[in-house]
């Protein structure tokens, strides 16, 4: 006795893909096609295996037609007779008969007597004119792979060798091919010889994490490196959809216009002017200011589209900005000392401060190559500083005394930033103070250059004062490290740590977790839109001559900076919030306490908050994970789960594979432990530093991108009547 079952079919209609269908040949023949009821192929698969033959049984295929549209959806329907013994059905095979692309939301299959069977597809199906493959689609229950239906496991084990791909060739558009390259295309030596960038990723000088690979032909100036032609590929369902597109381009104006800002200096106004005035920054947000026909003016149309509100037609472009949170509060905020220590915990890179734990300060660098390795920070300026609070040796002893520490990182890359027109480096860290009232006292600003041109080591201790003088130095020192501070944030509390690192896990996850696997379903959206975002960064942001490297005052060496961050800095095991803040000293193990951690900093808004997140995130991935994995053996014996976890160490983080600190997987414990910690960066961590971009940096005295080595115009007097055209900032160790 057979069962009479309909399918409905939602096919999301979009102006890129299914839509495309409307003009020009493509569209005639695919209107036959509709009137024929030929346009979409269904094949309902069974979970069970033939009786008779031990073998998989037969699909029952039948073509869908189009019965309507609403909202933006094509609707599709088709009629299948069941036979009273062909099983539960586990799967779809689709197959679009159309000469264009099409969205593929949902698929209800109704009549069933156990009820409706939903598959949510999600998914871009070609047509089968470029790939004739059926796309196999499989329904929303999930299973291990020890429990996979005997009917499926074929096409279970078919769909990731699909999705693996076999590492050759050119990637197409609508491929959904996840494999594993370095980053090789950064530069652009073929265009410019001063453009060609190093591989990132693959060497013992240049370890980096891996991004999707691309197969672009090589670069004719250098082998090792991709041409940047053509797209900038990744699998198709990673891509955009239109909202999110809209959305992300809002998004990413928010995340970068505070470096594009005073980047717009020398294009805006006078190039020996800057912003001489408060008042002509002002009037980005306020009147607007009117700027000449720029080469990349089109950058301020396109992907500025509600900062910049308002862009005459006129000879001269009139182009205003919405104002950053910071500027409508407080404009000034930024000059204050109780503001500087408190972005350091609830600003927009909360992630840099830690507690000073050895006495005295000392750098890790080559005394023969880099000088002295001592700092100029000495017991008795610090003391000074504290004014009778404590001596260092109790404040040490107390928890008291905290750094910002980019010495050692940056000052290898000193003496080659310095050859670059209009910037300067210098090897930097802060020292504060937790007050009786917690809160921190910003006490000392150390600037450090090393042996150079014939000129042996140079480093200054600045410290705050009522002085006129010693006032303005020690703003000019803030203004050094907050520099600093800002790319530090994007390069590697932003970038490596969230977006780039990430990345391995997305390949990992589609490669070797099926779709029916109930990780995988766990995973998938903390990743959504990652690996697009990533290259659309390798496009403009991160690539040679790109918004980071034109804005930052690494420059050139900006994405080294971030492989060397990566070899130095980055473990997995220390990702996770808690593993971070013990690291960092900022917190101790207390199971009495909230969280089961003791916060040194009581006032740590990032970490007040984050630990609240983590414990939720904690609980939901445990109960989730517990709900499949009953003991360690379910996690021992999985075959995808074991395969994907090596291949995020052994592959997308190929570099560091051989680290000892990399986490076990035996035990549930284990993996509630590494996915809490994945979903942790991929979401809270993220969204940490990046969505307060615009709000405290948008309005650049407050986080300057870059250090000048011509001037800083930002210092004049508040009122801005008095203020010095160019106020001189040659590098602070050579005021001439």
């Amino acid at each position: 006795m057979s069962i009479s079952v309909k399918a409905t079919v939602t096919v999301k209609l979009t102006i890129g893909g299914f839509l495309s269908s409307l003009v020009g040949l493509s569209h005639r023949l695919d209107d036959i096609s509709s009137l024929l009821g030929k346009s979409l192929r269904l094949e309902l698969v069974s979970a069970d295996l033939d009786p008779n033959t031990g073998l998989e049984k037969k699909p029952i295929g039948r073509y869908a037609h189009r019965v309507g549209q609403k909202d933006g959806e094509a609707i599709y329907e088709s009629n299948f007779e069941i036979p009273g013994d062909f099983g539960e059905i586990g799967a779809v095979l689709v197959q679009n008969e159309l000469r264009n692309e099409m969205y593929l939301k949902y698929i209800v299959l109704n009549g069933l007597p156990s009820g409706p069977i939903a598959f949510n597809c999600g998914s871009w199906v070609e047509s089968k004119f470029d790939n004739p493959e059926k796309r196999i689609f499989f329904s929303n229950k999930s299973c291990l792979p020890l429990q996979t239906p005997r009917g499926l496991k074929g096409m279970r084990e078919k769909e990731l060798a699909s999705l693996r791909g076999n590492g050759e060739g050119e990637r197409k558009t609508s491929d959904r091919i996840y494999d594993y390259g370095v980053y090789n295309d950064l530069g652009n030596p073929d265009s410019k010889s001063e453009l060609g960038r190093p591989v990132l990723g693959g060497s013992k000088n240049f370890p980096y994490p891996r991004r999707c690979r691309t197969g672009r032909p090589r670069s004719k100036t250098d082998p090792h490196s991709e041409t940047r032609s053509g797209t900038f590929y990744v699998p198709r369902d990673e891509e955009f959809s239109e909202v999110k597109e809209a959305s992300f381009i809002t998004k990413t104006a928010d995340s970068v216009l505070h470096a594009l800002i005073p980047s717009l200096e020398t294009s805006l106004l006078d190039s020996n002017l800057g912003f001489p005035l408060f008042s002509d920054i002002d009037q980005l947000y306020k009147e607007g200011i009117t700027i000449p026909k720029l080469k990349n003016q089109g950058l301020l149309r396109r992907v500025l589209p509600r900062l910049v509100k308002a862009v005459s037609e006129a000879k001269d472009d009139i182009v205003k900005f919405d104002s950053p949170a910071m500027f409508q509060r407080d404009k000034f905020s930024w000059f204050r000392d109780e503001e500087f220590s408190r972005q350091t915990l609830a600003g927009v890179n909360p992630y840099s401060i830690k507690l000073v734990m050895e006495w005295p300060l000392k750098s890790g660098l080559a005394p023969d190559v880099y000088g002295p390795p001592e700092s100029a920070i000495t017991t008795e300026l610090v003391e000074r500083e504290i004014k009778g609070f404590m001596t260092v040796d109790e404040a040490l002893e107390q928890k008291k005394l905290f750094i910002i520490d980019y010495h050692d990182l940056l000052l290898p890359y000193v003496s080659k930033v310095r050859q670059i027109e209009g910037t300067t480096l210098y090897g930097s860290r802060a020292l504060f103070f937790l007050t009786p009232d917690c809160t921190l006292k910003p006490l000392a600003i150390e600037l450090t250059r090393p042996p150079m041109d014939g000129k042996p080591q140079w480093k200054q201790v600045f410290t705050p004062s009522l002085e006129a003088t010693g006032c303005w130095l020690w703003r000019f020192a803030k203004a050094h490290f907050l520099a600093h501070d800002s790319g530090y944030h994007e390069l590697v509390s932003h970038w490596l740590r969230t977006h780039c690192a990430t990345e391995p896990y997305i390949i990992a996850t589609n490669r070797q977790l099926s779709a029916m696997h109930p990780i995988y379903k766990l995973l998938h959206p903390h990743f959504r839109y990652t690996m697009q975002i990533n290259a659309l960064a390798r496009q403009a942001l991160i690539n040679a001559d790109g918004i980071i490297e034109t804005s930052f005052s690494p420059s050139k060496y900006s994405m080294e900076l971030s492989s060397v961050a990566y070899d130095q800095l980055w473990r997995f095991d220390k990702e996770a919030l808690p593993a971070d803040l013990i690291n960092r000293g900022i917190a101790v193990e207390d199971p009495t306490a909230p969280h089961g951690l003791k916060l040194l900093i009581e006032d740590y808004p990032f970490a007040n908050d984050g630990l609240i997140l983590w414990d939720a995130l904690k609980q939901w991935v445990a109960d989730y994970v517990n709900y499949y994995y009953k003991d360690a053996s379910m996690v021992q014996s999985d075959p995808e789960l074991q395969a994907w976890w090596t291949e995020i160490r052994t592959k997308g983080h190929e570099d560091k594979k051989d680290e000892p600190w990399w986490p076990v997987l035996k035990t549930p414990e284990d993996l509630i432990g590494i996915i809490t910690t994945i979903v942790w960066v991929a979401s809270a961590h993220d969204s940490a530093v990046n969505f307060g971009q615009y709000a405290f940096a948008g309005y650049f005295p407050n986080s300057r991108p870059i250090g000048e080595v011509t001037s800083i115009s930002i210092l004049s007097k508040v009122d801005g009547s008095m203020v010095p055209r160019r106020y001189p900032y040659h590098s602070c160790d050579n005021p001439n």
